[in-house]
């Protein structure tokens, strides 16, 4: 009878200890990340990509776990990332911003160093990432606006800045920027080099490519570029 019972004991001890290793060979980890919502979208094409600055959107990181298969808001948890913050910025809680400077696609990013798993098995270096796309739709004209568009755009290496006259584009590099003017506006764009950067001229303008200011008549939506060296 003792010898049965001890039997019993002794299968009872390897059963637990095999399920105890068993929950340890597959403690919950996280596998991948999913951002909501996957694609946004700001603007119009009859509006200025100026007038998009401001607009906001709320992302949520939803992270996906296995050993048991369970998914988990962890959106407070991610570091958030825009890969191009000309166009859309993105801060420490997931919320997506339009900069109203420029127009396209981006990918947003939110990324997660799991160095140990939920019950603290080591993993160290493992990252799991998600993306969602922000898109920022070009201005095409028509609409409501006051008329033709002047988009700016910045070329070279160095930095600067540019004013209009008749006032309306006001813009600094890396740009782009666009602005309406009434058809048939006589616009004159004056470059301003910041720092140790020096003024390289223009593409597009009426005037003399080396001549700054640039003048032009805006008869029709235009492209203007300014280089800075």
């Amino acid at each position: 009878m003792n010898g049965k019972w001890f039997s019993l004991v002794m299968l009872m001890f390897a059963a637990a200890f095999l399920l105890h290793t068993s929950s340890c060979a597959h403690d919950q980890q996280l596998v991948s990340i999913q951002i909501q919502p996957p694609v946004e979208t700001f603007g119009a094409t009859n509006i200025p990509v100026q007038a998009d600055a401001g607009l906001q959107v709320q992302l949520r990181a939803l992270g996906s776990y296995i050993h048991p298969p369970v998914t988990k808001d962890i959106t407070n948890q991610v570091t958030w990332t825009s890969n191009t913050p000309q166009m859309v910025t993105s801060n420490s809680t997931g919320l997506i911003t339009a900069t109203g400077e420029a127009c396209g696609a981006t990918l947003v990013s939110a990324t997660l160093n799991t160095n140990t798993s939920q019950g603290g098995i080591s993993s160290s270096g493992a990252i799991v990432t998600g993306y969602m796309t922000a898109n920022v739709i070009c201005y095409e004209g028509g609409g409501s606006g006051t008329g033709p568009a002047l988009t700016l755009t910045f070329g070279g290496n160095g930095a600067g800045t540019v004013t209009s006259n008749p006032g309306g584009l006001s813009c600094s590099s890396p740009g782009p920027c666009v602005a309406e003017f009434p058809v048939g506006t006589p616009v004159t764009l004056t470059a301003t080099p910041t720092g140790s950067s020096s003024f390289g001229g223009w593409t597009g303008c009426a005037s003399q490519p080396s001549t700054n200011p640039c003048t032009l008549t805006l008869e029709s939506n235009t492209t203007v570029t300014v280089t800075f060296n």
